[in-house]
């Protein structure tokens, strides 16, 4: 098939290389968002899959407003016989859905219709699911709710990030991606409506969201700091300085400690919570590299007062 691949950010980029090397499809263009600012110049930079198709050759549209009639037009010209999504970071008119005449087929990272939303992976880490995967599906004017082409699952490991478990399914779902629109080219895989029960969903995760609060049980904590890992990054106050976080243990053989209060000790800086202390691994100070915990606070020469906050 004739397909417009749309996707922006590195997780797409498995997917876009496996239609590339495609013998049954032909990449016509690739669909992504404006060049964004990056770096600290804040130079505007082509996303990864822009980088990606221009390394290939592919033509790159990049259109402000994707929905507008000019844009429309534009894909309408290309005449592609399907649309091929993961993780663009638009919605879409009905109109421009309407353009291919196999739909637009998206690649998904969770089982739906569980955490349909902008951020599955890390809700499904967050909740402490042990079980994920990818689905492909028709896009539909609704969020994450046309039918099902195809899904794979995968393991949730007790230490995977949001950044580790994304890897993953970025891989096996290209794979995923390729099968499902094989099978829609010749006939053979037909969608099915997703079931109406176990809908949950996933919203971006904010700057302020990701602010880890030390009331909540310890391995409520511990999931939710690897959940933000590493985008937005989990953070906390301590004094007036604002750190970031990297992914913590619980231990379960200190002594408890109330929440927020910091024991810094030979074997590592714990932290109070709801529960169990946790252990520390990394920290961000501002304006500075991720270091080892017990490395920051003997630096920092902590007074007994010192909460997190």
């Amino acid at each position: 098939m004739r397909i417009v691949f749309a996707g922006t950010p590195e997780p797409a980029l498995p997917s876009l290389r496996r239609l590339i090397g495609s013998p049954h499809h032909d990449v016509v263009a690739v669909l992504t968002r404006p060049d964004a600012a990056a770096g600290r110049r804040a130079k505007p930079s082509p996303s990864p899959v822009a980088q990606l198709a221009l390394e290939h050759g592919i033509p790159v549209l990049r259109p402000g407003r994707p929905n507008s009639d000019e844009f429309v037009a534009e894909l309408t010209e290309l005449a592609p016989e399907a649309c091929a999504v993961v993780a663009y970071g638009a919605l879409l008119s009905e109109r421009l859905l309407a353009v291919p005449a196999r739909g637009w087929v998206n690649l998904h990272f969770s089982l739906l219709p569980a955490w349909r939303g902008a951020a599955p992976v890390q809700a499904a880490i967050a909740a402490g699911d042990t079980v994920t995967g990818a689905t492909t599906f028709q896009i539909e004017p609704a969020l994450d709710s046309g039918p099902v082409y195809g899904v794979v699952t995968e393991a949730i490991r007790p230490i995977d990030t949001a950044g580790d478990l994304l890897a993953r399914l970025a891989v096996s779902g290209a794979a995923l991606l390729e099968t499902t629109l094989d099978g829609i080219a010749d006939g053979s895989l037909t969608s099915v409506p997703q079931p109406a029960d176990g809908v949950t969903v996933a919203p971006k995760i904010t700057v302020d969201a990701a602010r880890v609060r030390w009331d909540l049980p310890a391995h409520v904590v511990q999931r939710r700091i690897r959940a933000v890992t590493p985008n937005p990054g989990a953070w906390t106050m301590i004094g007036d300085l604002r750190v970031k976080l990297g992914p913590v243990t619980v231990d379960e053989s200190s002594n408890s400690l109330a929440p927020g209060v910091i024991s810094v000790s030979r074997d590592g800086v714990r932290i109070g919570t709801g529960s169990q202390p946790v252990l520390l691994g990394q920290i961000q100070p501002p304006g500075k590299k991720l270091m080892n915990a017990t490395d920051w606070a003997r630096g920092a020469r902590l007074d007994e007062s010192a909460r997190a906050q």
